[in-house]
């Protein structure tokens, strides 16, 4: 913009390209503002504060909040795990909600539960969307394929997972269309 303007005489559509540049400088402005809020609640992820936390009414509490389209849960065994429940909560919350934007794609559910396995506790997000195309880059910082999505929310999900001492893993479903994200803790 700087040499568009210094040019004598100014061309005629100087306006248009003064316009068009100030446009992109906006964009790019409130683009990396995201990008800079997004890396800000990615760094300072505080350390888990466990307490004993039951499954099944906390999984039934995140399923109430989506209102786009209830999920099915799939009510499991009682359990209590150690965990930060707002943390959790926070992880469950991500994947529902990214289960129902797939599963609103194609008509289709998601389905949370949980169960035991022999020492642990295994709780799944199913959606009946168009599964995962990209899966290389699932758990990369910053990387989206939503409009408007600021690609933080399965990097931050993992890294509370992990900081639980568990595991979150992402797959589409062997059985059919959709995805799968299973926590283990």
């Amino acid at each position: 913009l700087e040499t568009l303007l210094a040019r004598k005489p100014l061309p005629e559509d100087w306006e248009e390209d003064t316009r068009r540049g100030l446009s992109v400088i906006g964009s790019r402005a409130e683009a990396l503002g995201r990008f800079m809020s997004a890396y800000a609640r990615l760094a300072k992820l505080p350390r888990p504060e466990l307490a004993p936390v039951e499954i099944a009414p906390l999984i039934e509490r995140v399923a109430k909040l989506e209102l786009r389209l209830q999920p099915i849960v799939e009510m499991g065994p009682s359990l209590f795990i150690q965990a930060d429940r707002d943390q959790l909560e926070q992880v469950l919350i991500n994947l529902i909600k990214n289960g129902v934007e797939a599963a609103l794609e194609t008509q289709g559910t998601v389905t949370v539960g949980w169960k035991r396995t022999d020492a642990a506790c295994e709780v799944y997000v199913r959606d009946t969307g168009p599964g995962l195309a990209n899966t290389a880059n699932l758990f990369v910082p910053f990387f989206t394929t939503k409009p408007g999505g600021s690609g933080i929310g399965l990097v931050l999900s993992r890294q509370i997972i992990e900081a639980h001492g568990g595991m979150l893993t992402l797959r589409n479903s062997p059985t059919g269309r959709g995805c799968e994200a299973r926590i283990t803790l």
